[in-house]
């Protein structure tokens, strides 16, 4: 069962050659990955100059395709390093013909072998794993690692958009951000009873806010 399980998602993924990226992962080590660059052309995947905007740790795409649907004059690629949830945004997606969207089976740590410098404005980061601080620091992505590779794709406003459930990691990215060469401009610790507008909610966040949880958010912009 479970070989049959891989082979039909092979064959999934395979058919995904239109939202689903065709990158080089044969090499596993990151930092050796990231020396030999291969960044896409976004104007190649998507046809235009619209400017780009990146979420890392996709899900099943319920936020990135909702945010694409309301901002057709943006371009939006998605990031996503489990093969097996990866292929449910994808054909999400295609079930909605959704022009302005792609997607990358990756990991965060891979970002520079294939995004070009300076080329995204905005990137999200929604209810990532929120590892144990110590020994596992290094995995959060809000980690001064993952902020210096941020800091090489954005562009030069570029902004960084953080939502989690968990106080201690916001608190955390608060600090990480402001010692690793951003400026976090706007600090809201319970999203869902302030006043700000055009939320679109994850497959998360929707599970959270109905356990009555608070729901924290950050910008933080380049200085």
């Amino acid at each position: 069962m479970r070989m049959r399980k891989k082979h039909n998602l092979e064959k999934r993924l395979e058919r995904q050659n239109v939202y689903l990226l065709d990158i080089d992962t044969s090499e596993k080590d990151a930092r050796v990955a990231n020396q030999t660059r291969t960044p896409l052309s976004f104007f190649d995947v998507f046809g235009n100059d619209n400017p780009v905007e990146l979420e890392i740790g996709a899900g099943k795409g319920g936020f990135i395709i909702e945010t694409a649907k309301k901002n057709p004059d943006v371009n939006f690629l998605a990031v996503e390093k489990i093969s097996n949830v990866i292929i449910a945004a994808c054909e999400a997606a295609e079930a909605e013909n959704i022009p302005n969207l792609r997607f990358l089976n990756c990991g965060a740590e891979y970002l520079l072998k294939y995004i070009p410098d300076f080329s995204v404005q905005k990137i999200y980061l929604n209810f990532s794993c929120p590892f144990p601080a110590g020994s596992y620091e290094n995995r959060r992505l809000t980690y001064k690692n993952f902020l210096n590779i941020y800091k090489k794709i954005l562009t030069p406003c570029g902004v960084v958009c953080q939502k989690t459930d968990n106080e201690e990691f916001f608190d955390y990215s608060l600090k990480s951000f402001s010692e690793n060469g951003f400026e976090v401009t706007s600090v809201i610790r319970d999203l869902h009873n302030s006043d700000f507008s055009g939320n679109v909610q994850t497959e998360y966040e929707k599970m959270f806010v109905q356990k009555g949880l608070p729901i924290y958010r950050l910008e933080a912009k380049l200085k």
